[in-house]
């Protein structure tokens, strides 16, 4: 347990949440710095004021999972400052409940700013949750609920070069997903739509893939487009669990040109 590390992590969260965050007054006659006051903290996290002084003060014994999900909630921690929290305490973080699949608005006008390169973010569970014209184009993205892992073991799509590989990439990433959120009840009905659904999917399932994000190619028959092969490269977004997906053309080739005539609209 680093007890330096989380007394200090404590002090500065506390510091830099307003108490209109939490529905607090923001003056009072005992409020003398911006941030919440020990005690505010300690109600919201249910424990006692001298437990939590002395946590921040380093004096502290190490605070259980019950301790430490209360003092997440209360100074309103992201999912990766809650895992830095388990950390610093010396524990293994528990799973989050349920995957992310609301897309931060940073990240949904990032997608907005790449007019001839298709974007898409996936959740844990290869939910699609935003995308921008050019992946609905070359993808055929018509709504919100597309599922890429739905797609690719029980749908149809366009054929594509690299679907065994993708097919191994999907398994493994679905797998993480079933550790990290095994409360989830949306994911546990895509494991079961696709083990009910799939031979290859539960042969693959069967042999624990291990796949990373990143580049990879693919040729894919778009009906209108016709044969576009295509780069496609992985950005992570790890407070939420999730991917954004670049898909581009090399310069300049036959390629590029029919990505053009989709952002266009021809």
């Amino acid at each position: 347990m680093a007890r330096q590390e989380l007394a200090r992590f404590l002090r500065d969260r506390r510091a830099a949440l307003r108490p209109h965050e939490l529905g607090l007054a923001e003056t009072g006659a005992d409020r003398r710095t911006p941030g919440l006051r020990r005690e505010e903290v300690a109600d919201l996290a249910h424990m006692s004021v001298d437990y939590y002084t002395r946590l921040e003060q380093a004096r502290g014994p190490r605070p259980s999972d019950r301790i430490l999900e209360g003092l997440a909630g209360a100074l309103l921690l992201t999912p990766a400052e809650r895992s830095h929290l388990f950390r610093l305490a010396g524990t293994v973080t528990p799973p989050g409940v349920t995957a992310v699949r609301g897309v931060r608005p940073h990240v949904a006008r990032m997608l907005e700013r790449l007019p001839e390169t298709g974007a898409i973010v996936t959740d844990a569970a290869y939910g699609v949750v935003a995308w921008n014209p050019l992946a609905a184009a070359l993808l055929g993205l018509r709504d919100g609920t597309a599922n890429l892992a739905r797609r690719r073991f029980l749908g149809t799509t366009y054929e594509s070069s690299g679907a065994e590989e993708f097919g191994h990439v999907v398994v493994a990433r679905l797998r993480r997903a079933a550790d990290r959120y095994p409360h989830d009840p949306q994911l546990a009905a895509l494991l079961a739509d696709l083990h009910a659904g799939s031979e290859e999917f539960r042969q693959i399932w069967r042999t624990r893939p291990v796949h990373a994000p990143g580049h990879r190619t693919k040729t894919i028959e778009h009906p209108d487009a016709g044969t576009v092969r295509v780069n496609c490269d992985v950005l992570l977004v790890p407070e939420d669990d999730q991917e954004v997906v670049l898909i581009t053309a090399d310069a300049g080739s036959p390629s590029a040109r029919a990505l053009s005539r989709l952002a266009a609209g021809r």
